[in-house]
Parts: C-alpha cells; sequence; structure tokens
C-alpha cells in the first residue's frame, strides 16, 4: 500500500514567494504494479520520489506505506563526502541491521558491482559522477526492498555499466516492484505496467501503459509514434486514468510546450 493524502509540496523563493511544487495531491498506487513517473522537465517528479522515498518532507499531507523503500537510485546528493566508499556501506549496513557475516557480503558485493578500483578506500569527494553513480546502484541493489526508487537511472554510467545495471534490474523485478522516473518512454513500456502522469502540481495514473505515454507525447508536443511494446507484465491494463488531472490544465501546457518543444526526441530532466 501506498497513498498519497492531501500533499502539499512548496518551496520558498528567494523573493519570499512560495513555489508550489503539489497542492492536496491525493491517489493510491495499484498494488504490485511497477510505476512510471512521467511528465514535463520541472514537473515536480525527482521531488514525488524523494517524499515516497522519505528523504522529503511534505509542507502538508503525508504519504502512507507499509513497504519497504529503497533510496532513490540516480540521486548520489546524500552521500557523505568525507566517507570512503567502504565506509559508506558499512554505515548503511549497521542502519538496516546487517552485521557480521551479512555486512562482509554486502561490502563484497558492492565493491564488486560499482567497479571503482582503489578509489572504493578514497573519499567520495574525490569521486566522479559515474563513480558517485556506481557506488549509489551497488549500495541499493545489495539490499532487498519491497520498491527500488529510480531517477534517470538510465543517464547514469558508460555501455557497459548500463547493461549490467538493466540485467540485475529485471532479475529483481521478479521479486521485487520499481517506481521510476523516466523520460524514456521505451524504457517505460518495457518495465512497467502502470504510468503515472505529473503535470501543474497533479497527477494522473494510467493503468494502460501506452495511453499514458500518448498523453504524456500529447503533453510534450511530440508527435504520435508507433504503439510501444507491453512491459514486463504485458504493459496492460483496464484502460482509464484515475487521478486529480484537469483537461483544461493539460490543453494549455500542451500548447505552449509545443511551442518551446517542437522535437522527436523526449526531453531531458
Amino acid at each position: 500500500m501506498i497513498d498519497i493524502q492531501n500533499l502539499t509540496k512548496f518551496y520558498r523563493l528567494t523573493n519570499g514567494e512560495k513555489r508550489y511544487i503539489f497542492r492536496y495531491l491525493n491517489f493510491s498506487f495499484p498494488e504490485g504494479a511497477n510505476i512510471g513517473v512521467i511528465g514535463l522537465n520541472g514537473a515536480g517528479k525527482s521531488t514525488l520520489l524523494r517524499l515516497i522515498g522519505g528523504i522529503d518532507t511534505p509542507d502538508r499531507g503525508r504519504v502512507v506505506t507499509d513497504k519497504r523503500m529503497s533510496w532513490p537510485m540516480g540521486m548520489s546528493g546524500g552521500l557523505q563526502a568525507s566517507l570512503t566508499g567502504r565506509d559508506t556501506v558499512k554505515f548503511v549496513c549497521r542502519i538496516y541491521g546487517a552485521l557480521g557475516e551479512a555486512l562482509r557480503e554486502k561490502i563484497q558485493f558492492v565493491e564488486d558491482f560499482a567497479e571503482i578500483g582503489p578509489y572504493f578506500d578514497q573519499p567520495i569527494k574525490t569521486y566522479s559522477a559515474g563513480m558517485r553513480a556506481r557506488l549509489n546502484f551497488g549500495l541499493s541493489w545489495a539490499f532487498d526492498f519491497d520498491y527500488y526508487l529510480m531517477d534517470e537511472i538510465g543517464a547514469m554510467g558508460d555501455a557497459r555499466f548500463k547493461q549490467k545495471s538493466r540485467r540485475l534490474m529485471d532479475e529483481r523485478i521478479g521479486q521485487s516492484n520499481l517506481i521510476m522516473v523516466s523520460h524514456a518512454m521505451p524504457e517505460v513500456a518495457r518495465l512497467c505496467n502502470v504510468v503515472l502522469l505529473v503535470n501543474e502540481g497533479q497527477a494522473r495514473l494510467y493503468e494502460d501503459v501506452n495511453e499514458g505515454i500518448h498523453a504524456y507525447h500529447e503533453l510534450a508536443g511530440i508527435e504520435p509514434k508507433k504503439r510501444m511494446r507491453g512491459g514486463m507484465n504485458g504493459g496492460r491494463g483496464s484502460p482509464g486514468a484515475h487521478g486529480n488531472g484537469n483537461k483544461g490544465g493539460v490543453a494549455q501546457a500542451a500548447r505552449k510546450a509545443r511551442e518551446l518543444a517542437n522535437t522527436n526526441q523526449d526531453l531531458d530532466n
């Protein structure tokens, strides 16, 4: 169960005004679904992922869940720069109660997966962005969660690392679920069976993945493409949408987006 209840989130600007990301957002994720979170740049997708993962707090409302959530993979900002990679793994293991042999196994797993060589014993502040991503991914995969939270993971690492991560991801999806933020619609269609379209402070849930992707393309002003292949569970659900979006706001945003983004490629986050 993951319920979003009257969730409101804003950031205060330098002039004192509040910039609202969400206002009184309400919806529930279907049980056991793999969810793709999509939307235009700045819509609040990554913010929503942080709120679900508990590393950010709402200004009003709450996220209610009885599931074990990973931290958002793809975000390396939470790593303590003065700690080494090894010490970071030890620290997280102690938080999750992995001690003794379990701790040693997880350290070995992360070291092997990250493949950063002697830098594993150097402070994280000496890492490149790619090395931070490798450590972050390895640390996340070292633990068993009900949901893995992923933020634009396709943009991280070289081709070999992406392939290795993708193989492991496919294995874990058979045991767990994922909530992923992405602009890569083929990846969303392949991995997800539910789509959440975030727009203008609200969110609309599509149980038909292709319908949700089509709505995103209309919003972004992207020409329709061939219907994408279904996801891990067939990419099928009862056609329909749930949530508190509004068609007028979507149409207006679509007109603006067409003026700014007349492209056949998905936008970067």
